[in-house]
């Protein structure tokens, strides 16, 4: 028998970081070539494709859709020299099982990323397929199974929950995101049930453990004068969109913070019991709303050595990768600050905004309006129409106190206010 070819997990992974199996895009059975896209994984970051390791058939799947994976773990196996199950007797499909996979039900490949192995045993089915069924009130036999031999996928079984009919699933469009599952119907008693995606319930696993059990939290606020920002983004625009990159606030906003970083060092550290790690390198992370995912904070490297072009290009990228869900675990590493525009969504104030752990602070940046101010001094003081926006520090307070979050926040709205190209 030829060597077979292992499909591991990648041993590339964010410190802490839990991951799970989103979809294989193979049957078991398929042909593979060599780099194709063969496994979606999503970790409480991201969602990245897994590339085949080599060129074959891929003959078992040993970990299956929801299932929770370890970095460098066996996935399953290609048969570099195997027929695919198109070409084979269709007993072939089924008796290519090793000693690893004996434990599978009887009567067929195990696979489909889920997919359970025969349309009609519910003792067959994987456990998120059961785990779906259960949840929306449906039958094996009410599901139609798209995959091969009519087994029943999770897409399948969300298909029939939209469907709202407890019949057969209707077809899916060809250019359905399988990110992006969709929305199950009511049921009878007025309720939608959505579950949770694994981004949900780690961002979720996350704020709990930082806000409840690992920080205390404070919030700093302070106003904002936009003026001269606006300004000089009016004189600069054209010339950053001829050079192929869009001239965001956010960009001004990064930069600031990098100049108050240098005041306040210790926005830019983490706590451990026996000191306050104070990072040389800022690596600024900005929350993004991907439509589907929640909240991914893409991690702009070595902000400090960036000037306002490269900041403004190095954001465009981040951001178009994140809502595209091309994002690498390599692009959400690293952080140690970030920046959360929640403003650009109409929230005035948001207090406090979770910090990102094992952060110190997060900076909040809240919509950008025209407010009357009062201008001026003494005699010559007077009532001004002036764009302003709050912001607000968040800072773990066993790193930082007060008069440090007020220095950090002085420095960052004078550098707003004060800027000049």
């Amino acid at each position: 028998m030829s060597e077979r070819i292992e499909i591991r997990a990648p041993a590339e992974q964010t410190e802490g970081t839990r991951a799970q199996i989103l979809r294989w895009l193979k049957q078991a059975g398929d042909r593979v070539s060599e780099n194709e896209p063969l496994i979606e994984i999503e970790t409480d970051k991201v969602t990245v494709e897994v590339p085949s390791p080599g060129s074959g058939v891929l003959r078992e799947i040993l970990r299956h859709e929801q299932d929770e994976i370890t970095p460098g773990e066996l996935l399953g196996w290609l048969d570099p020299q195997g027929k695919s199950a198109a070409a084979a007797p269709a007993t072939a499909a089924h008796s290519t099982h090793s000693a690893e996979g004996a434990s599978a039900p009887k009567g067929g490949a195990v696979g489909d990323g889920g997919a359970a192995d025969s349309a009609g045993s519910a003792g067959q089915l994987s456990p998120a397929v059961r785990r779906l069924l259960a949840e929306h009130g449906l039958t094996v036999a009410s599901v139609r199974g798209t995959g091969q031999g009519g087994r029943i996928t999770v897409e399948d079984v969300l298909r029939a929950a939209e469907a709202g009919t407890g019949g057969a699933a209707r077809q899916a469009p060809a250019d359905t995101n399988p990110l992006t599952p969709p929305q199950p119907a009511a049921s009878p008693d007025g309720v939608r049930r959505v579950p949770h995606s694994t981004v949900r319930r780690r961002t979720a696993e996350h704020m709990v453990q930082s806000l409840l059990h690992t920080a205390p939290h404070v919030t700093t606020v302070f106003e904002a004068d936009m003026s001269a920002v606006l300004e000089d983004r009016a004189r600069r625009r054209e010339e950053f969109a001829q050079r192929g990159v869009p001239l965001t606030l956010t960009a001004y906003f990064v930069q600031a913070a990098v100049s108050a970083i240098r005041v306040v060092p210790e926005a830019n550290s983490r706590w451990t019991d026996v000191a306050i790690e104070i990072h040389e390198a800022i690596h600024i992370g900005v929350g993004t709303a991907v439509e589907g995912s929640g909240l991914i904070v893409p991690v702009l490297r070595d902000a400090h050595t960036r000037d306002l072009f490269d900041t403004a290009r190095g954001l465009e990228d981040l951001v178009t990768r994140a809502r595209a869900g091309k994002l690498t675990p390599a692009d959400v590493r690293g952080g140690t600050f970030t920046i959360s525009n929640h403003g650009v969504s109409g929230s005035l104030l948001a207090a406090p905004i979770i910090i990102n752990q094992p952060q110190s602070a997060i900076l909040g940046i809240g919509k950008l309006e025209r407010r009357a101010v009062v201008v001026g001094e003494g005699e010559a003081e007077k009532i001004a129409v002036r764009p302003r926006c709050y912001v607000t520090l968040t800072l773990d307070h066993r790193v930082m106190d007060g008069h440090q979050a007020n220095r950090f926040m002085q420095s960052f709205v004078e550098t707003l206010s004060r800027w000049a190209s």
